[in-house]
């Protein structure tokens, strides 16, 4: 199993804490649902989308087919962003990431800083070269490393006050996955230690394929509610963590801090795990997960469907011409069976958002408002391109992200950020359909279209990064278009260069990237 690509930023703002759990969310889910399934064949095509009362998920249907409106949040239920204003602003700030081994740790087992000085010299380059600020990953593994709710914040003072020093500004990632597999098991950051002690004894925290397979990058979403480290839940964890950050840092909130993202999954990113260029597989077969697909199928009147393993679903690298499930017969993604999956896959995603940007926003509102200081939240979601082409969208599906041909499982995603203030961040800013493979069906330009239509119609903003590293000046050029002239007319709110390393500052790239910046920088 490869998951590609590593990712960076994420950013999202902060809502007002419910009074529901995402379980309780995703059973009103299905309740409604069922109510509603009384002619199946009339969901061939449709679009669920969440709104919220009390804190609950509603589902509420429309039929795509018949351009029939899609029911939403109400009106004042929109965007309660503190800070989103009009995103036609004039100019495109850019961050830059920081390396990706930034930190490592020393033979006492203590994280470090490293190559301090080096690092320092890189810093006053980029303020000199016109870069707004840099990202810097804020990892759960390295602050809360050895026991719980014993948070060490040391290291980011110091890496703090360098970057304040330099007069750059900062996009903080809050980080509670593993980058690990990165550094093929020779480095990187590896969830707390504690954390790791309890999945040594149960594995099925983490995220496990049909196989058994288990991946220890990120918590799987069956344990959000369910006190199983020290008496805490996972999203108690995140949320303390988020508690410390603020009361540690809160001083720089809105000068030097201007950006924060909250992870929501692997890299950061609000999704499952995914492999390219194959279509992936779903990861849900952990006791907890199984567990509640259980419940829910029984709450449908269906107990079967929580027993069994999805047919004909192919496997990592496949491609989906030939695998059952994303075609359109019986027992495919379009059966009844195969629409009742999907939404309950994707819901306990949108639930997971819900949750944890809700302790993310009671957090930061309140620093906001008593000091009426703003900082800018962003949600990051995957980029995947790859069969986007397809009628099903495979490597989405087994994403998470519920978007085929004849349904936007974007917008679901986007009302939930709407209703926490949250801008949206998304990859493939430096991406053009003519330079992707044909054969795996990509449209990384169609993706971007989507998510600006759906971004423009919950009103939030969005922020993004290059994919791939991009010096030579057609890519650059990409990046500024998607920038500054995207579908919908209005630029993003940021832009993040991923990332930092010895590359950049190599004559030839930097003498592509410095005229770059001061593009961005200036007015449209």
């Amino acid at each position: 199993m490869a998951e590609i690509g590593e990712s960076d930023v994420a950013v999202a703002e902060f809502p007002a804490a419910t009074s529901s759990t995402p379980e309780d969310s995703l059973k009103s889910c299905f309740l409604e649902q069922q109510r509603t399934r009384r002619n199946r064949n009339f969901f061939r095509n449709v679009s669920i989308v969440p709104s919220f009362k009390r804190g609950r998920l509603i589902t509420k249907w429309s039929s795509v087919a018949a351009n029939s409106p899609i029911f939403s949040m109400d009106a004042r239920e929109k965007s309660r962003s503190f800070v989103l204003v009009s995103s036609r602003h004039k100019k495109v700030p850019v961050y830059v990431m920081m390396p990706i081994d930034t930190f490592g740790i020393d033979s006492s087992g203590c994280p470090i800083i490293k190559r301090l000085k080096a690092l320092t010299v890189s810093l006053k380059a980029l303020k000199l070269a016109g870069v707004h600020g840099v990202a810097v990953e804020v990892w759960w593994g390295i602050v809360e490393r050895f026991c719980p709710l014993e948070f060490k914040w040391s290291l980011y003072d110091e890496l703090f006050r360098l970057i304040s020093e330099a007069g750059l500004k900062l996009h903080v990632a809050l980080c509670f996955h593993s980058n690990m597999h990165l550094f093929r098991g020779k480095g990187g950051v590896s969830l707390p230690l504690w954390i790791r002690e309890i999945g040594d004894v149960n594995k099925d925290i983490y995220y496990r394929d049909k196989n058994g397979f288990s991946n220890n990058d990120y918590l799987t979403l069956g344990v959000d509610q369910l006190p199983l480290f020290g008496g805490r839940t996972a999203v108690q964890c995140y949320e303390d963590f988020m508690l410390s950050f603020s009361k540690n840092f809160e001083p720089y909130f809105g000068n030097l801090i201007e950006e924060i993202s909250i992870g929501l999954g692997p890299s950061g990113e609000l999704r499952y795990l995914w492999t390219f260029p194959g279509i992936g597989e779903f990861q849900c077969h952990d006791k907890y997960m199984m567990e509640d697909l259980m419940a829910v199928a029984s709450q449908e009147g269906k107990p079967q469907w929580g027993s069994r393993d999805l047919p004909n679903a192919g496997c990592y690298n496949s491609f989906p011409s030939g695998v059952p499930f994303f075609e359109e017969g019986h027992d495919s993604f379009l059966s009844d069976y195969g629409r009742f999956f999907l939404e309950w896959y994707s819901g306990k995603l949108i639930c997971h958002a819900d949750a944890i940007l809700a302790k993310a926003a009671d957090v930061l509102r309140r620093r906001q408002e008593e000091e009426k200081s703003s900082v800018m939240l962003v949600a990051k979601i995957g980029g995947i391109y790859w069969w986007y082409k397809t009628s099903s969208h495979p490597a989405e599906l087994t994403a998470g992200y519920y978007n085929t041909a004849f349904r936007d499982g974007y917008d679901p995603l986007a009302s939930v950020l709407s209703r926490h203030g949250a801008a949206l961040h998304i990859p493939c800013l430096d991406m053009a359909d003519s330079e992707t493979p044909e054969k795996y069906l990509c449209s990384p330009e169609g993706l971007l279209r989507q998510i600006h239509d759906v971004s423009k119609k919950r009103t939030i903003q969005v922020t993004g990064r290059n994919t791939s590293e991009r010096y030579d000046v057609m890519g650059l050029r990409q990046i500024r278009e998607n920038c500054m002239q995207p579908p919908n007319g209005e630029t993003v709110r940021s832009f993040t260069f991923f990332r930092m390393n010895e590359k950049i500052f190599r004559v030839e790239n930097w003498n592509n990237f410095v005229p770059f910046v001061r593009q961005m920088s200036a007015d449209v």
